[in-house]
């Protein structure tokens, strides 16, 4: 079937559909993994955003169970170059084109991704409708003029949990067996409270096997009920949207400081930002992909990391005297992470536990179990 991709700016693109037939609208940013397709796809962070893949040919290994990040996607649609019709993977459950038409995700193939993703870098990213229905390109480029902004948009609580739960580390999900992965056998449990702005499974994985017994809360969980858990830690996760709006987050995080270990990866880090003093702004066209590298400034390394935001922490508005710029990009210099001198929280940008991306970065998960422990004893 035909499709189109209509940008706010009049630009069109015409190609073929798969996946769900019909019209989807959103913010398009592009992302620069060569694998992880199915982990992209499902990680609430791209909540109201249709993502362009680079990666030319996408689908090829089809989609399992275990490679969900939660329990649908969360994207609006997806553009790629050439979207294969089979899954040749032993592992594969289901065709992907079956498993986006299963959850109601278009998909626009067959159009030249690199011109696009040119036009966003150029131009930044910016909202458009892929349709399956309508020819009438005016009015698609209407449509999607009249798309509210990521700006001041809190999208946070709309994917985040409505009720509290505990992580069951017994989960098929949770791959004890991962060679790469420390084990959580002989460790003493610690209880983490994590908030879910919009958490994925494999930062959930990465704090059961640091022995961490996790209970999820809703974002708008206050800090006398978090405090209420007795927990050992508290984490702050990634999510989508404008961190600003997230001010009962922002509160929260100021009422749990220096009185229990905090750490936040990616909308978790902004917030912390925001907790210390801090600004956010809008970058052009985002970081989204698996090969971003970040100097740890500790340690002198540059680390290739995972990424998936469109905001960032203004590291001009951080305090100096309270606060240390731990990680910043090299591309752009972002500010990647932060961490307070006297006060037990610390925060990253890019995305430590992977899902898809490389490993380098595992080791905050043991620098939080190593805090909560020297807090505790």
């Amino acid at each position: 079937m035909q499709a189109i991709l209509a940008l706010e700016d009049g630009r069109i693109f015409r190609g073929e559909g798969y996946g769900h037939p019909g019209e989807c609208q959103g913010e398009v940013v592009f992302n620069t993994s060569l694998t992880g397709y199915q982990e992209i796809a499902t990680d609430p962070s791209y909540a109201g955003q249709i993502v362009v893949l680079t990666n030319p040919q996408i689908g090829n290994y089809g989609t399992n169970q275990a490679d969900n990040e939660s329990a649908r996607p969360y994207i609006e649609g997806l553009i790629v170059r050439e979207f294969s019709a089979i899954g040749s993977n032993w592992r594969s459950e289901q065709v992907t084109d079956e498993y986006m038409e299963r959850y109601s995700v278009p998909v626009l193939a067959e159009i030249d991704t690199r011109a696009l993703v040119r036009h966003l870098r150029t131009h930044g990213v910016m909202r458009a409708v892929i349709s399956t229905e309508s020819s009438d390109v005016d009015a698609l480029v209407q449509k999607a003029r009249r798309i509210r902004k990521m700006d001041g948009t809190d999208l946070a609580k709309v994917v985040s949990t409505k009720a509290s739960y505990t992580f069951d580390a017994s989960d098929p999900r949770y791959q004890g067996n991962d060679p790469l992965l420390p084990s959580a056998v002989d460790k003493p449990t610690l209880h983490v409270v994590a908030y879910d702005f919009g958490i994925k499974q494999n930062i959930l994985r990465m704090l059961a096997r640091e022995g961490c017994r996790v209970t999820v809360v809703p974002a708008e969980t206050t800090a006398v009920d978090v405090m209420a858990m007795k927990p050992d830690g508290v984490f702050l996760s990634n999510g989508p949207g404008d961190p600003e709006p997230v001010d009962y987050a922002v509160q929260a995080i100021r009422d749990m400081m220096g009185r229990v270990p905090v750490f936040g990866i990616c909308l978790g880090h902004q917030l912390c930002g925001l907790a210390l003093g801090g600004k956010t702004y809008k970058l052009k066209f985002g970081h989204h992909g698996g090969n971003h590298p970040v100097r740890n400034n500790t340690t002198g390394k540059v680390e290739i990391t995972a990424h998936n935001h469109n905001f960032a922490v203004d590291p001009d508005s951080i305090n100096a005297n309270d606060v240390a710029l731990t990680h910043v990009d090299l591309n752009d210099n972002t500010l990647e992470g932060l961490r307070h001198k006297t006060l037990p929280l610390f925060s990253v940008q890019y995305h430590p536990e992977a899902a898809p991306g490389p490993h380098d970065s595992h080791y905050l998960f043991r620098d939080f179990r190593k805090m909560m422990e020297e807090w505790k004893g």
